[in-house]
């Protein structure tokens, strides 16, 4: 296992990604449950809203609430085990790196805190909120800013590098190839970047703000935008390949693998489409906005929206659902057996 790898992370040098599960994120790890959940495990309040994903390492749960707070829950217990406190709202998701976790807050600091104590590493600064997650990469660890910057920092020290400076808020979660990255922008460019100074290499313009974190297949960049749009870019130009029309803007962060890529939109359906072509393959309505990322596993596309849904992958058939009274922005984390969910109302969930 190379230096750079996160905890327990076999798939952080590959393309295939959802937003949790490559450049330093775990949730969708290990063994993925099939069957429709039949009760809760334990569930825990933590007081505060989550508009974030949890991340899962080694029996502890670490989740962000919008009250300023990472949470560090036993997964076994559903008992917490520590929390620190931020400056500001957490809209970001925890990456794990090392024996650390990266988040983003609205203070415009990223902050390092230690796995097991929850102590302070260090903090990084940008000029206002941080919603995105951070992405480590070679070391470097990669952020957006509402300031309209991608920032690169040591990720040992969080000494900043370079930043960039681009056309309008960052609210995109960089995706970070082995040389380029690739972002999203509220001017409705998608970027990338050369990693390695931050240069502005291509930018595609669409019709209107992204916030959807792109996702990389081979030398296609896959993103959706608020002008209700999925684009499918080459990844080496920034030229379009094909792109489709749902019914209203898209937020969502797409899941995709070599043949299907997988997003939902506000519209309230979740979309299949043909990575080469866009065609469509299959469309299921949710009942609710669409705004999480989707999760894809073993067949099945993970869809939170009022609840948690699983989909076949194949047909959209809803295979199960798991009303929890409350909308869910986070996609969720899958372990062996267990689903760990955390929503708006402020509550985490083990379902088993």
């Amino acid at each position: 296992m190379s230096n750079d790898r996160t905890p327990r992370d076999t798939t952080a040098e590959k393309d295939w990604i959802t937003l949790l599960s490559d450049n330093g994120r775990t949730g969708g790890q290990g063994a993925h449950p099939f069957e429709a959940p039949s009760r809760a495990r334990w569930q825990l309040r933590l007081g505060s809203s989550v508009r974030s994903a949890p991340v899962l390492y080694q029996g502890t749960l670490y989740v962000n609430s919008l009250a300023g707070y990472l949470h560090a829950v036993n997964v076994d217990t559903g008992r917490p085990k520590w929390k620190f406190q931020a400056e500001g709202q957490i809209h970001s998701t925890p990456s794990l790196y090392k024996n650390k976790v990266l988040f983003g807050s609205g203070s415009g600091r990223v902050y390092a805190v230690n796995l097991e104590s929850g102590a302070k590493v260090w903090q990084a600064s940008a000029k206002e909120e941080v919603w995105a997650s951070p992405v480590v990469r070679s070391g470097v660890v990669y952020f957006g800013s509402a300031d309209g910057h991608v920032y690169a920092a040591d990720a040992e020290s969080g000494k900043l590098g370079w930043k960039r400076q681009l056309g309008g808020r960052v609210y995109s979660t960089v995706y970070a190839a082995e040389k380029n990255l690739y972002v999203g922008c509220g001017d409705g460019h998608i970027h990338s970047l050369d990693a390695a100074s931050g240069n502005i290499l291509w930018s595609t313009l669409t019709g209107n703000g992204i916030e959807s974190s792109p996702a990389l297949v081979g030398d296609t960049l896959f993103v959706g935008s608020e002008d209700f749009f999925v684009y499918a870019l080459d990844a080496r130009n920034g030229a379009v390949r094909w792109k489709y029309e749902t019914g209203l803007g898209i937020s969502s962060s797409p899941a995709a693998t070599g043949d299907v890529v997988y997003i939902g939109s506000k519209d309230g359906f979740v979309y299949a489409l043909g990575t080469r072509t866009g065609e469509l393959k299959w469309k299921t309505r949710t009942g609710e906005v669409v705004t999480a990322p989707l999760v894809f596993s073993e067949g099945l596309v993970y869809v939170q929206s009022w609840g948690t849904m699983a989909l076949d992958g194949a047909t959209g058939k809803v295979i199960w659902r798991a009303g929890l009274g409350g909308s869910i922005q986070g996609a969720p984390v899958l372990a062996e057996g267990v689903v760990y969910v955390a929503g708006n109302s402020g509550e985490v969930y083990a379902l088993e």
